[in-house]
């Protein structure tokens, strides 16, 4: 697996009116010859739009959840108080199939709708020639790439959920558990894990290092000697906040 670093949610920068997800984010890395990392959710219509959060409120300042907007509707949702909007996920492959740098995408599961979102996804990147890595904090994702796809090479997003209620995925803490261990990794068979920076102490991730079967990603890297410090380790990093 060819080591690069990923601009997360493209090389944005609110201060230069450059919001993460946007199309100027991922033209601002390309720009700078980084592939990024994205997030998708599957919305109300099929289409597929990158966005990190379900709910709309912290980027847009508006009401309501992702997953119940059409393509239509995107245009209306600027981000970060500037003149960009959600972009489609199609708009993005787009930019990147010009260049040729590869994407981290990142399944962005709602309401059950894990397989529908993978599948589409899919059929969506398929239709380029970028490319690309899939990951998701959801092992449902994997299981089903697995089953159906297993030609994409797949990652597991992770954290300590169980080291304060910030982090918890919502689900109860039986589920904490499962996800912080990684447990299902058995089923799901993933080329590599994702795993937060700041828990890389966490025994869970100590075990997959020690197996060496494993690649490892760092999110999100936010300076040079947390990348130095990563990449020594062998890691890809998943970078914001600076430029390396």
């Amino acid at each position: 697996m060819k080591h690069y670093r990923y601009a997360h949610r493209g090389l944005h920068d609110q201060t230069r009116g450059v919001p993460e997800n946007s199309l100027a984010a991922f033209a601002r890395a390309i720009d700078a010859g980084f592939p990024s990392e994205l997030d998708v959710h599957l919305l109300a219509d099929g289409a597929l739009a990158v966005f990190h959060d379900s709910d709309l409120r912290r980027m847009t300042g508006r009401d309501g959840e992702i997953e119940d907007l059409t393509a239509a509707q995107l245009s209306d949702c600027l981000l970060g108080g500037t003149t960009e909007s959600i972009p489609e996920l199609r708009d993005v492959l787009e930019l990147y199939n010009v260049v040729r740098l590869p994407l981290l995408v990142e399944l962005k599961s709602s309401r059950g709708n894990h397989n529908a979102l993978a599948k589409r996804t899919m059929e969506e990147l398929d239709r380029f020639h970028v490319p690309y890595m899939i990951e998701s904090f959801d092992p449902r994702c994997l299981l089903w790439l697995k089953r159906n796809r297993p030609d994409v090479v797949r990652g597991q997003l992770a954290q300590d959920f169980l080291r304060a209620p910030e982090f918890s995925a919502g689900k109860g803490r039986a589920t904490d558990a499962l996800l912080t261990s990684m447990a299902l990794n058995a089923r799901t068979k993933p080329q590599f894990v994702a795993y937060r920076y700041e828990h890389r102490d966490c025994a869970s991730l100590r075990a997959v290092k020690a197996l060496g079967r494993t690649e490892v990603f760092y999110w999100t890297i936010r300076s040079r000697a947390d990348m130095e410090a990563a990449e020594a380790e062998g890691a890809q990093v998943i970078f914001e906040g600076f430029v390396p």
